[in-house]
């Protein structure tokens, strides 16, 4: 058991306007199974970079142990390879057998080391590189959300797999996949960096106790701080009055009143400008005490949609589908019923290749028969006429260019655009940038902003919350309940759908 020690980090990146971590120190046990939080952009994957020796950086991180990150990179040429080929450069050292050894926890057969990596789906891809990272014992782990792309069953795998293992950081959006698999949670806060116990609901069940109580405390200072303002310019306009008596009375009036009365007033004023000074000096008293206390409250802004409404209750409806491309033998979705009605939200499932992206490819076409689609559709498929649907792809490689240009080709407000964007935490300095460079949370939030302007009957967001961090997905689940858009969605974070779906419909 060592430790792993990080004393007054600070780094930021070339021509950036604030560092992202600033004088950050903290330690970290090397048997802890430790769960990396934070919004997209807040350097959580940049920290593991760090780690790597990727970055430069100011400060110390003093450690005995070697660290290894999953994924691995494969380049384009490599894909032809196989995971054996492979394997080596990966990990130097690696040892065959060892890596044979976690294969079978990880529900995937050794065969698959010898094919093409091309050839491989992604969670086979995902459960290959995860066996030779935890091949070797002695190596501190940095796991990059290793769920992405995955299906439920694989999550599941990956999920059981991860909850027997120690000594790692695993950054994930996946509430479920955290408090299976993490005893320790690092949380890149706005203003702090906050390491606690306990796993993912822990920490926010502790967050949202904290935040309620520096609220509060927030509340009472500054009613405190009105209270004090006001007596203050009570008393000085009391002590500027009396001041003014001094000098000159009427006679008549202030019969009772004699020279004398002079050092009276004076010494009245100077006790009233006394106390004024004491209501400032506990004013700014108040104020100090005040700083910070919301530096770190995650402000969930409400987000808004405007769905259409149908003159039709039915909007889609499939009666014994089946699905295949014109050039294939095999059918890849068989025997599908469902309907969707106006107001509901339908979370299609299934392993990877089970059809869910061929359904709505076969959807798109039933709306506008007279394309030249690639699919046979068997059976009765049924979308109400002139039905306007907004469309989110999992795939986010096309996003090229500047948001002004991305806004004016899908016709929707810039301006509105920018502060959903805002909304969901993009900084603005990314609103100049090409999105080609934009990380893959920040291609999502464009997707789903973009998708939350468009007026449409049906949203079919096809795994919208991939890259998308914790806050985030709670806005867009608060948005969804608020609204209640009809939705087809396909989705495999498991807290997501079973606190939206009204249905759930399992391809196989």
């Amino acid at each position: 058991m060592s430790q792993i020690r990080v004393t007054d980090l600070t780094f930021g990146y070339e021509g950036a306007f604030e560092n992202i971590f600033e004088n950050v120190s903290f330690t970290v046990d090397t048997s802890w199974k430790l769960g990396f939080i934070g919004r997209n952009g807040k350097g959580k994957t940049t920290f593991l970079n760090i780690l790597m020796g990727k970055y430069d950086y100011k400060g110390n991180i003093s450690t005995a142990v070697r660290f290894d990150y999953f994924p691995y990179k494969v380049s384009e040429e490599e894909y032809d390879l196989s995971a054996d080929e492979l394997m080596e450069k990966w990990k130097s050292g690696v040892e065959g057998w060892k890596v044979m050894c976690e294969l079978p926890k990880l529900s995937i057969d050794a065969e698959l080391l010898y094919r093409p990596f091309r050839t491989l789906s992604f969670g086979e891809r995902t459960k290959i590189m995860l066996a030779v990272l935890f091949s070797d014992e002695n190596d501190f782990l940095l796991i990059d959300e290793p769920t992405n792309h995955l299906d439920q069953e694989a999550r599941e795998i990956v999920k059981k797999y991860l909850s027997e293992k120690k000594g790692f950081i695993l950054v994930s959006h996946d509430r479920d996949l955290l408090d299976a698999c993490i005893d320790h949670v690092l949380v890149l806060n706005r203003a702090t960096i906050e390491l606690q116990k306990g796993h993912f609901s822990s920490w926010w069940e502790n967050k949202q106790r904290a935040d309620s109580f520096s609220r509060a405390e927030n509340d009472k200072h500054l009613k405190e701080i009105d209270k004090l303002k006001a007596a203050a310019d009570r008393t000085a306009r009391w002590a500027e009055k009396s001041e003014n008596t001094k000098i000159g009375f009427d006679p008549v009036k202030e019969h009772d009143r004699s020279i004398s009365a002079r050092a009276f007033i004076g010494a009245k004023t100077k006790k009233m400008q006394s106390r004024v000074k004491s209501f400032e000096k506990r004013t700014y008293r108040e104020i100090e005490e005040k700083e910070g206390l919301l530096n770190d409250i995650e402000e969930t802004i409400d987000l808004k949609v405007m769905p259409l409404e149908h003159y039709k209750k039915r909007l889609i409806e499939a009666k014994d589908v089946s699905i295949r491309y014109n050039d294939g033998q095999k059918n890849v979705v068989e025997n599908l019923t469902f309907e969707l009605l106006q107001g509901e939200r339908i979370f299609i499932t299934g392993e990877n290749g089970s059809g869910k992206s061929t359904l709505i490819r076969a959807i798109f076409d039933s709306l506008e028969p007279d394309t030249d689609s690639r699919l046979k559709i068997i059976g009765t498929l049924n979308v109400a006429p002139n039905l306007k649907i907004s469309y989110i792809n999992q795939d986010t490689s096309f996003l090229r260019g500047k948001l002004k240009e991305y806004a004016k080709e899908k016709g929707i407000d810039y301006s509105l655009f920018l502060a959903i964007l805002r909304q969901l935490d993009m900084d603005r300095v990314q609103f100049e940038k090409n999105m080609k460079d934009f990380s893959e949370g920040q291609k999502k939030k464009v997707l789903i902003a973009s998708s939350l302007l468009t007026p449409a009957h049906v949203y079919i967001w096809d795994e919208p919350l991939n890259y998308i961090d914790v806050f985030s997905r709670i806005q867009i689940e608060k948005l969804i309940e608020n609204y209640h858009p009809t939705m087809l969605i396909v989705e495999h974070d498991a807290r997501f759908r079973e606190k939206l779906a009204d249905k759930v419909v399992e391809l196989y």
